[in-house]
Formats: C-alpha cells, structure tokens, sequence
C-alpha cells in the first residue's frame, strides 16, 4: 500500500468523526504542549543561570582567599606570610595555564558629593580586573597601569553609585571630584548597570521610577532593600590599588605600634586561559602558592565549577519530573488512540473483508492502520506544538520571571517526535489485530 493512499485514508476517517477525533488526539495535545512547555521552562532557567554566571565572570574566573589551616599545620600556621601581593607576582611569574590575575584590596568607606553621601563598596584594583571580572565600561575608561605607578587619585564608579549622588540617575560625571572617605577623586570611568530580566522591565515600564517617587512622597527618600545580585558591580567605587596601598593601608597598627604598609591583600582573582585545564590550571596555582606560603595550607580557591554542576544537575531533574510528567499525559494519549482505533476495526470489519477480497494483503492493512494512528498522532502533536506555545505565552506574561521560557527549534521536534512515537506504539495492536482477519469472516460480519 502506498504510504501517500494510507494518509489520505487516515484523514478521511478522521473528519468523518471530528468530534470522536478530537477527543482521541486530546492526550497527545496536552502531553505535547506540556511538554513543549516543560522544555521553554528549562531552557529558560538554563539560558538564565549562564548570562548570570558570565556576567559575574564565568566558570574561568577562581578566587584565591584564606582558608583555615589543617590541625597538623596549626602550630606552625605562622610562619606564613598569608596571602600577600607577592603571590600574586609569582602567578605572573610561573603560572602559565592562566589568562589574568588580578589582586584586590577591600576598604570600607564613605562616597561624598555636595550634600549627598552614600556607602560604596570601595575596592583597590589593577588593570587586569577589568578581564577577571568581566566588567563593562559605559563612559570613559578603566583604572590603567599609568595610574598604578603615578598612584592616581581616580575612581571607576558603579552606575548604583551614580543614582546615590546625582538626582539624575542616567547622568555622565566623567571628569568631575567625588569625596573618598574626604579625600578627592576624579570620576574617570562609569561602570553599565547591571539588571536582572524583571528589573529591565520594570525600568522599561517605568515602575521603579514610579515607586521611588511613592517613597519620596510619604518621606521615604530611601530606597527598598531588593536582593540585587550584580550590587558588587553597580555599587563598586574601582580605585589603582597603589592609591588603595598608599592613602587607606600605609600603616598597619598591631598592639599601638605601626608596623609599616600591611602586605596583605583582600583577594587574588585569576582567570584561568582554557577551562579544558582548569584542574591543571588550580593544581599549577597551589603547588606556587604552597611554595609562598612556606607549605602552609592557609589558603583556599573559590571556583564557580561546583556552583555551574550544581545548576546543570537541577536543570536535568527539572527536566526529567517534567519530561515524566508529560509523558503520562502522552501514554495516556496513547492509550486513547488505541481504544479509537480498535473501535475504528469493530465498525470497519466489512470494509477491511472487501480490500482483502479483492486482493489486499495483510501487510497493506497493517500499514493502513498504522497509518491512520501516526496521522491522529501527528495532528494532535502539530496542535499540541501551537498550545504549547501559547501557555509559554501565557506564563511570559502572567507570571514574569528572572528566567523567561525559550521555545527552542530542538524542543519543538523532540516534542513532535514524541507524538510519532506514541502513535507507532498505540497504532501497533489494532493493526495487528486488523491484519489478521479472515476475508470470508469479515464479509458475513453483521
């Protein structure tokens, strides 16, 4: 039987009963929309977890911090220096699996302009941090090695930092003196502000304008407490880490007594050159910093693969309940299908006598059943695609998330596979069934 013949056969008998059609095809609809949906949602959360994770630095960017010492080493824990920027030099020296290095110093602090004040979180950089921790310049520029070695008094700022000090959040101080903890900087760089999806629509929609003016109106001039995930980049006032060094860390008091410019520093981040070495790359590290740290373990790395696995790990349960989920609703599409078309058998046995009276074979009435189920299957799958669709619509703009559902070309085919398969397995016994008529038996069939 020619596959071309047996489609229009299945449509035929699929419009001669609509209604008893439709029913049948319902658990494919919703088993393939649900999961359609199932796939935009997952795809949504994992699109999300990346751009967060690449716009605080990515998988490649570790941090090198203090660490508790093992008991063996408690006794003799002093002996190290801790964690200094001399180690940072050996990592530029020695390891090459590494892209950057960038040392920090962390300051607590007071910005000041005119009548305002605000608390930043003030941090001595090196140019290098620019690449470590994926920052973006909106205006001007990033600290530079010139202003290391001149020890200039210029600061980077968050665009957070800006919305503080000037009543025009959007405004473009370039060139213009801030206040550090009373002493003078010159604004040479604006950092982009940095959003979570909802907050982009919000300010596309003007309700965080909105709700600061309520505040300003019942005398709140303070603004709400908002987890904000990007508030290290959008509050940061970026300063030469040699200025940090020589107005805030000149002098190091323990016990009274000045013991001279503190060595130490807050944080060393690197980046690491190819992710396909990143073991190799933290090996490479801790065999050097062991080395400065006279084999005292006083040191730790904060590396974002654990957070990324843990991420991908809850993405595929996700995906999995979900995906099990909706194959329930497909089974039970299925099963539908089934029952419809050994129905379909029962009311057709005269017909099926007649095709094999004149010379159909058994295989042409298997393949004209099963034809007909994959077509119910197939219809109900291409429906199913168009109300998947809408409910990721309807979740878009009923319940706005940080991750919005991405329909994907993958998930639609896997999705319409998923259909076809349904109607193979469920189209199988009723046409085995059909196939085994006897021709005489089914012509006196009453």
């Amino acid at each position: 039987m020619h596959p071309l013949l047996g489609v229009e056969e299945g449509i035929k008998e699929i419009w001669a009963h609509k209604f008893r059609s439709m029913l049948t095809m319902s658990g494919v609809i919703l088993g393939v929309g649900s999961l359609m949906a199932m796939f935009a949602l997952t795809e949504g959360i994992a699109a999300g977890s990346r751009a967060f994770m690449n716009q605080v630095g990515g998988i490649e960017r570790v941090e090198i911090r203090d660490s508790p010492v093992p008991p063996n080493q408690e006794d003799i824990a002093e002996l190290s220096p801790g964690r200094t920027y001399a180690d940072a030099q050996a990592l530029r020296r020695s390891a090459t699996l590494l892209e950057s290095i960038s040392t920090e110093i962390d300051y607590g602090g007071k910005l000041t302009r005119l009548n305002f004040q605000t608390n930043p979180r003030l941090v001595g950089v090196e140019p290098d941090n620019l690449v470590t921790d994926k920052h973006e310049i909106e205006y001007g520029r990033f600290i530079t090695e010139m202003d290391l070695s001149e020890r200039n008094r210029v600061v980077v700022l968050g665009r957070g930092l800006i919305a503080d000090l000037w009543e025009d959040e959007n405004a473009v101080p370039i060139g213009e003196t801030v206040l550090l903890n009373g002493q003078a900087f010159t604004i040479v760089g604006i950092l982009t502000q940095y959003l979570t999806d909802s907050a982009k629509r919000q300010k596309a929609l003007g309700i965080t304008k909105e709700q600061d003016e309520r505040r300003k109106a019942r005398g709140n001039f303070k603004k709400g407490r908002t987890y904000d995930p990007f508030w290290y980049k959008n509050r940061a006032a970026l300063i030469p880490l040699t200025t940090m060094q020589n107005l805030f860390k000149a002098s190091n008091v323990v016990n009274g007594i000045d013991q001279g410019p503190d060595p130490k520093v807050s944080r060393i981040v690197v980046r690491i050159a190819d992710v396909n070495q990143f073991n190799a790359a933290i090996d490479q590290m801790r065999n050097i910093l062991l080395l400065m740290h006279r084999g005292i373990h006083d040191f730790g790395f904060d590396t974002r693969e654990d957070w990324f696995e843990g991420i991908e790990r809850s993405i595929r349960a996700t995906r999995f309940s979900g995906g099990l989920i909706a194959g329930i609703g497909l089974l039970v599409g299925g099963l539908g299908i089934t029952n419809i078309m050994l129905a379909s058998i029962t009311e057709r046995i005269r017909e099926i006598g007649i095709r094999r009276a004149i010379g159909a074979r058994r295989g042409d009435i298997f393949t004209q059943i099963l034809i007909e189920a994959l077509v119910l299957a197939l219809l109900g799958g291409i429906i199913g695609i168009a109300v998947g669709y809408g409910l990721v619509q309807i979740l878009v703009w009923a319940a706005p998330s940080e991750n919005a559902p991405i329909v994907t070309s993958i998930s639609i085919f896997i999705s319409l596979g998923f259909a076809l398969i349904v109607g193979i397995i469920a189209g199988l016994y009723p046409a085995y069934k059909a196939s085994l008529l006897s021709p005489i038996q089914a012509l006196r069939y009453e």
